[in-house]
């Protein structure tokens, strides 16, 4: 009996691999959804799509499938685009039809809020759709505009942090430190300064709590787990696993958001606003007899989370980074402090007027940006009617995926691509060359909103940075590692400690 009960399950499993091979066969080719590999049912293309390295799996199915191909994120389908000249044609030349926001479960955290329980893409600008997403987004850009983003005040507020991170890193009087935290602490208080309207000491418990959250939801998001929650989180939701400590890091920004909202709602005076969260709460009042008004309270508080982390977390990681970098490769950080030196000088701080004066700078910055590729898989996609792209039929709401590493290191225009070298980025003559390759704020109508301040973040930290000090690895740089630690959705960079030495 026992043999004969082997025997059904066997054979019950067979019969649902070759249904699900079957439907395969009938869902991809020309005119149809695009090829890859086949799936097993409920388990997709787990055996193909590896958790651990996902940029490299889909790199290597891009080869065998071409560049565009569907693999099975557990059950569902996923179309990926993987290289320049595909990425491009649907972001930018047909920006209208793939302007959606694909589904991502850890995507849906960041929207769902305590306070107020919200159903996926009805709120906030990173992982929302339809006219709520265009109009809040417009409402975010012009708001941060107003409050200094690309003009002369936001300059002065990074400046300011800036002269608050010197101080800290002076305190280390040449010894060996981690940069993760003053640097996350640094960033975020820019971003709180328009948010918020305020900033935080850099040993405010508090705001050193919020900023281990974000490091520690980043880490998580790319790690084995989170990429197994990306792929069977109707599974993973009703089971034990480290995956489930996510959802703690993003409650506790969340009810930092929501105080935050509450406290400004005391204070409010609509004659003069101080920040992001006034002037949103100002334009509620205005909106108030319009029931479908896109300025509500669940817009708010998901928009000023997604603010606050999004700036916070990425151009921290980045300029982490860019300085591991600057530590590996020394003779690269002489050069730039030789140009320092020469434009700026030691009398004054780096200015966003000494940017284009800087060419070699501005290339090693776009070199940081390029090599490390922070969110290599790119936020996911979707199309909102069946759309035909190049021979294949996509059908609507198909999430996609398009690989932004796979632009970022595309051998046409970078024939070493694992190798960093800012002369990706120089002319002949020594002038700054840009490439339509660069989009590590992916492109089209979702290119990152705060691109704009997150550049200038870049270049004046780092500018400052190395104008006081030099930056000297603890060990042989030879044997200094530059492999990310996790590669999920983006590339985590391994810890280190560096020695600020004054110059």
């Amino acid at each position: 009996m026992e043999l004969l009960g082997a025997a059904t399950v066997g054979l019950l499993v067979c019969i649902a691999c070759l249904l699900s091979f079957a439907a395969w066969r009938g869902r991809s080719g020309k005119g149809k959804m695009p090829p890859g590999p086949a799936p097993l049912p409920i388990l997709g293309n787990v055996l193909q799509v590896k958790p651990k390295n996902l940029a490299k799996s889909l790199e290597k199915l891009s080869e065998e499938y071409g560049p565009v191909f569907t693999v099975h994120l557990g059950s569902d389908p996923v179309v990926v685009l993987h290289g320049h000249d595909v990425v491009k044609e649907a972001l930018v030349d047909r920006a209208d039809e793939f302007a959606a926001r694909g589904y991502m479960p850890i995507g849906g955290l960041t929207m769902d809020c305590q306070v107020f329980p919200l159903p996926y893409s009805s709120a906030g600008i990173v992982f929302s759709n339809n006219e709520e997403w265009l109009q809040v987004r417009r409402f975010a850009l012009s708001t941060l505009r107003n409050f200094g983003m690309g003009k002369r005040s936001i300059e002065e507020r990074i400046q300011e942090e800036t002269e608050y991170l010197l101080e800290e890193i002076n305190k280390t009087k040449g010894t060996p430190f981690d940069p993760t935290f003053m640097l996350s602490c640094a960033v975020s208080n820019v971003i709180c300064s328009i948010v918020f309207g305020k900033q935080y000491d850099y040993k405010d418990k508090k705001f050193l709590a919020l900023m281990n959250n974000m490091n520690n939801i980043f880490e998580m998001m790319n790690s084995h787990w989170g990429q197994l929650y990306q792929m069977f989180s109707k599974i993973l939701d009703y089971l034990p696993g480290s995956h489930n400590k996510i959802f703690t890091e993003f409650d506790a920004l969340k009810a930092f958001a929501s105080e935050e909202v509450k406290m400004h709602q005391a204070s409010l005076d609509p004659s003069s606003p101080q920040d992001f969260i006034d002037c949103f709460l100002s334009k509620m009042q205005e909106e108030k007899e319009h029931p479908s008004s896109s300025f509500h309270m669940k817009n708010l508080i998901t928009s000023t989370f997604n603010l606050f982390i999004a700036r916070t977390e990425t151009t921290s990681t980045t300029i982490r980074h860019g300085l591991l970098l600057l530590l590996k490769y020394l003779k690269i950080q002489e050069k730039v402090q030789e140009e320092i030196d020469r434009v700026v000088g030691r009398s004054r701080r780096p200015c966003v007027a000494d940017w284009t004066q800087m060419p070699y700078a501005d290339t090693v910055a776009h070199e940081i940006q390029h090599f490390i590729s922070l969110i290599s898989l790119g936020l996911p996609h979707t199309v909102t009617k069946d759309t035909c792209f190049r021979e294949y039929i996509i059908p609507k709401g198909t999430t996609i995926f398009p690989i932004l590493g796979s632009v970022l290191h595309d051998s046409k225009e970078f024939p070493n691509p694992n190798e960093f070298n800012p002369g990706y980025f120089l002319n002949e003559n020594s002038t700054f060359r840009k490439s339509e390759f660069f989009m590590p704020f992916s492109a089209g109508k979702r290119i990152c909103p705060g691109e704009g301040l997150a550049r200038m973040e870049i270049f004046l930290c780092t500018a400052t940075i190395l104008q006081n000090f030099t930056l000297k690895p603890v060990v042989d740089p030879q044997e200094l590692s530059i492999t990310p630690t996790l590669s999920g959705t983006g590339n985590v960079p391994p810890a280190y400690q560096l020695c600020a030495l004054p110059r």
